[in-house]
C-alpha cells in the first residue's frame, strides 16, 4: 500500500513556520533589550523589598513601635524638604537599579572542579564495584561517572556534602566489612574531620552518604519535662528519634530531640554502662543522671577517681551517701544489696496479702559507680572483695526492686569490668574521641556515622538495648565548685540542687523494732534517715 501524502498545510508550511518561530523570538530579544532598565529596576525593588522585610521580622516586637515612629518622622521630614518626594524617588530608584543589576546565575550542574572530584571518586570506587566477569559495568575505568552519582551537593569548600551512589547488585553490602571499606573509602576521598552518616538501601541498591550537623552544645541542666521512670540521656538528630524535650538553651526555648531512657518495674534496659576517654564528660553524665533522679528518688554515689566531683551533691536532701574509698564504698554497696533485697521480700509480702507495695520500695533508688576499676584495683591489694561483686544482686534484681545501676569506666580500664556489669546494663553510652571498633565493643554494633577526632565534652553515642546507634550530646552539667565553670552553667546546676539537711538531721536514726522486719543492711554513713522509713 502507498504512503498517504501529507497535507499540503504541513508540507508547504514548514519553512513558514521556522520563519514565523525566528520572527517572534528576535522579537522577545528586542523586547528584552529596551525593557531592560525596567526589568533591572524591578529586580532591585523586589530584593530591597524582601530585605526591609527581613530585617522586620528579626526586630523584636518591643523595637517595632520606635521603629515605626522613626521611619513616619523620616518620611514626614522628605515630604517637607523642596523636592523631598522627588530626590526620594530618584534615590529609591539608583537604590533599585544598583540593587538589581546582577541576575542571578541558576546552577543547573556541578562546575569543572566539582566535576573533577566526582570523577576522582568514582575512579576510586571501580576496584570496590566491579568485577571482570560483569559485561555492562556500572563502574569502570574512564567510565560515566553521571550514571552511578546522583543528588549531589557541595558546600562552598567545594566539598561534598550530600552525594547518592548506585552500586551493582553483586556488590556483598550484607556484609559489614564490605561496607566498612567503602565508608573508610568515602569518608577519606570526600573530606575528614567531618561526621557522615550512610544510609545503606540493599534492596534498591543504592548508598546515600550526607554530612551531618554538630549537635548544639547551648543546652545545660535544667528540669526536663518527663514522666516518673524517664531520664534524659542527652540530645540527639531530630530524625533519629520521634520525641522531642522543651529546653532552654543559649540560643531561646525550643524543642530538642531527645534520648529518654526509662527505668523501673517494666523497662527492658533498667542499667546504664558509660565509657569514655578522659575528660569526654561521663562524670557530667552522672551527675546530670543524679540530678534528675533527685527529684522523685534516692541517689547513692561511689566516686572511684577520688576528685572530688560529687561533692556538690554532699548532704543533700535524697543523697544517701557520696563514697570515695575503698571502705566506706563496701559498706555502701553492701547496704544496697540488703536493701535490694528487703525490697523484694516486702514486696512479695505485701501482694501476696492483696496489699499494694510498701511506699518505700515504690521509691526510686539510684546507684552511681564512677570508675570501679580504681577500686577494685585497691580491693585486690588489700586483699578484700571488689566493689563490683556487691552490684550482683541490684544488678539481677533491681528492676523489680526499683533500683537502677550505672556504671561509668574509661576506655583504657574496661577491661576491668566484671561480666555480670556487661550483661546487665543493655543501656550504653560511648563519650568522647573513639575508633569505630572501640564504640562497636560498648555498644555491641559499630555506628552508621564516622566519628571524628575532636568532639566536645559530652558528645558521643548512645544505644537502648537491641536499639538503632544514636548520636548524643550530653547536657552541660559541670561541677558548680570548679573555678573554671562558667557563671551561666554553674548557676544552672546549682539552681536543680536540693536543699541541704539540717545537722540533727545528719546522724543516723535508730530503727523502731516494729519496723525493723525484714532487717536490712547496714546503711550508708551519710544516710539521712533509715531506707526503710
Amino acid at each position: 500500500m502507498a504512503p498517504r501524502p501529507l497535507p499540503r498545510i504541513l508540507s508547504s508550511g514548514s519553512a513558514q513556520l521556522a520563519r514565523s518561530r525566528e520572527i517572534a523570538r528576535s522579537a522577545a530579544d528586542s523586547a528584552t533589550d529596551v525593557l531592560h532598565p525596567l526589568i533591572t529596576v524591578s529586580r532591585g525593588l523586589r530584593k530591597l523589598a524582601a530585605t526591609a522585610r527581613a530585617k522586620w521580622a528579626a526586630t523584636p516586637k518591643e523595637r517595632r513601635g520606635p521603629t515605626l515612629f522613626l521611619v513616619a518622622a523620616c518620611v514626614l521630614v522628605v515630604a517637607l524638604m523642596p523636592y523631598g518626594p522627588l530626590l526620594a524617588l530618584v534615590a529609591l530608584m539608583g537604590a533599585a537599579a544598583w540593587k538589581g543589576r546582577e541576575k542571578p546565575v541558576v546552577k543547573t550542574g556541578p562546575d569543572e572542579a566539582e566535576t573533577a572530584r566526582l570523577k576522582g571518586l568514582y575512579e576510586a570506587l571501580v576496584p570496590y564495584f566491579s568485577v571482570p566477569e560483569d559485561p555492562a559495568p556500572l563502574f569502570a575505568h574512564g567510565g560515566d561517572w553521571s550514571a552511578a552519582f546522583g543528588d549531589h551537593a557541595f558546600d562552598e569548600d567545594g566539598r561534598l556534602t550530600r552525594l547518592r551512589i548506585s552500586y551493582p547488585p553483586y556488590f556483598t553490602d550484607g556484609e559489614a566489612a564490605s561496607r566498612a571499606r567503602i565508608e573508610q573509602l568515602l569518608h577519606a576521598k570526600s573530606g575528614r574531620g567531618r561526621e557522615y552518616l550512610f544510609d545503606w538501601d540493599e534492596e534498591g541498591n543504592r548508598l546515600v552518604m550526607h554530612v551531618l550537623p554538630a549537635l548544639p552544645t547551648t543546652i545545660s541542666a535544667q528540669r526536663f519535662v518527663t514522666a516518673p521512670g524517664e531520664t534524659v540521656l542527652g540530645f540527639t538528630d531530630a530524625d533519629a528519634v520521634q520525641r522531642t524535650v522543651p529546653v532552654v538553651s543559649a540560643d531561646g526555648s525550643e524543642d530538642a530531640p531527645a534520648v529518654v531512657w526509662r527505668t523501673g518495674p517494666r523497662s527492658t534496659e533498667p542499667h546504664l554502662l558509660a565509657v569514655g576517654q578522659p575528660g569526654s564528660g561521663t562524670t557530667s553524665l552522672l551527675r546530670s543522671l543524679a540530678l534528675q533522679a533527685l527529684e522523685h528518688g534516692d541517689v547513692l554515689i561511689v566516686e572511684g577517681a577520688g576528685t572530688g566531683e560529687y561533692a556538690c551533691l554532699v548532704g543533700r536532701d535524697g543523697v544517701l551517701g557520696v563514697e570515695s574509698e575503698l571502705s566506706g564504698a563496701l559498706e555502701s554497696l553492701e547496704w544496697a544489696a540488703h536493701e535490694t533485697e528487703r525490697r523484694l521480700i516486702s514486696a512479695n509480702r505485701a501482694r501476696q496479702a492483696g496489699q499494694p507495695a510498701p511506699a518505700d520500695t515504690r521509691r526510686p533508688l539510684w546507684i552511681l559507680l564512677d570508675r570501679p576499676g580504681v577500686l577494685g584495683h585497691l580491693a585486690a591489694a588489700q586483699g578484700r572483695p571488689d566493689p563490683q561483686e556487691l552490684l550482683q544482686v541490684p544488678l539481677r534484681h533491681g528492676r523489680a526492686a526499683q533500683v537502677t545501676v550505672v556504671v561509668a569506666e574509661q576506655f583504657d580500664t574496661a577491661d576491668a569490668l566484671h561480666e555480670g556489669v556487661r550483661a546487665h546494663t543493655r543501656a550504653r553510652v560511648a563519650l568522647g574521641p573513639a575508633s569505630p571498633e572501640q564504640i562497636a565493643a560498648v555498644l555491641g554494633t559499630a555506628p552508621h556515622t564516622t566519628p571524628t577526632p575532636q568532639v566536645p565534652p559530652g558528645r558521643g553515642y548512645a544505644r537502648l538495648g537491641a536499639g538503632p546507634v544514636l548520636r548524643l550530646q550530653v547536657p552541660a552539667t559541670p561541677d558548680p565548685y570548679d573555678d573554671a565553670t562558667g557563671d551561666a552553667d554553674r548557676q544552672a546546676v546549682l539552681d536543680l540542687l536540693p536543699e541541704r539537711r539540717a545537722a540533727a538531721t545528719v546522724a543516723l536514726e535508730k530503727v523502731p523494732e516494729a519496723a525493723a522486719e525484714p532487717t536490712p543492711g547496714p546503711l550508708p554513713r551519710h544516710a539521712p534517715v533509715p531506707a526503710e522509713g
